[in-house]
């Protein structure tokens, strides 16, 4: 078992947050896969930016704002 970390993106509405975790690698057809702290941790966030609980999500994560480019 070997494991690596890895950055995984959540978005939600105008924000997205990155998100730190590791990947667990196995010899088995399920690999790589996420701790369970690591899949709550990403609920979490998600969670957190869909209420509007920035502060919250921030903890957690790295958060950011997606503005629009006009076009």
């Amino acid at each position: 078992m070997k494991k690596r970390k890895h950055t995984k993106l959540v978005h939600e509405g105008q924000y997205i947050a990155e998100v730190d975790v590791e990947l667990i690698d196995t010899n088995k057809e399920w690999s790589p896969y996420l701790s369970i702290d690591d899949a709550y941790k990403l609920d979490d966030v998600r969670n957190a930016l869909r209420e509007g609980d920035i502060k919250s999500a921030a903890r957690l994560a790295r958060v950011f704002t997606l503005t629009p480019v006009a076009g």
